[in-house]
């Protein structure tokens, strides 16, 4: 039971506000945005600093949301879940919110290519480049436009932090983590 303490004192020390590891429903949406709102009204933070982190917030739960969807087999015995990891930390000057998800290795290049793309581009190009992948009207098989990270790297106004772990041949973790100032 000490390690239970050990984890408080860590989310203490990072100054973890919300910590969530599970699979990610519509009704844990709604739940998670309520107690964040909650806790942003308890700091009294200014309602541009509201706004942001909680439409950041909203992004990065669709995006765990619709891309998770399967489990990963490894081998008969070895079977990944699509839960996730959702941390939110508030500090001095900023807020983060970080995410955490098991995926295909198969799929990191592809990713991280996009992600890279995304950091490459600055506030303008950002949003021409939201506007014009909008206007072009295509879908993904999931229903969405592709723009979940250009969307959470306009609002937020920083780049993108990321990593992925290469777990085996097959399996990585992937992190994401956004970084929200006034």
């Amino acid at each position: 039971m000490n390690n239970i303490y050990d984890i408080f004192e860590k989310l203490d020390e990072k100054k973890i506000l919300l910590s969530f590891k599970g699979t990610i429903t519509p009704d844990l949406l709604t739940t998670i945005l309520q107690i964040i709102e909650s806790k942003l009204d308890d700091y009294d933070e200014k309602p541009k600093v509201k706004r942001k982190v909680f439409n950041i917030l909203v992004e990065c739960l669709q995006n765990l949301y619709h891309h998770i969807d399967k489990e990963i087999v490894i081998d008969a015995k070895t079977t990944y879940d699509k839960s996730a990891l959702l941390m939110i930390a508030r500090n001095e000057n900023n807020y983060q919110v970080m995410t955490g998800n098991y995926m295909e290795t198969k799929d990191v290049e592809s990713l991280r290519e996009k992600l890279d793309f995304v950091n490459s581009m600055d506030k303008d190009s950002l949003k021409a480049y939201y506007k014009e992948v909008l206007n072009d009207g295509n879908r993904s098989s999931k229903g969405t436009a592709g723009l979940g990270m250009v969307d959470i790297a306009r609002k937020s106004g920083q780049k993108l932090g990321y990593h992925f772990l290469e777990l085996n041949d097959t399996l990585s973790f992937f992190s994401l983590i956004v970084t929200i100032s006034e």
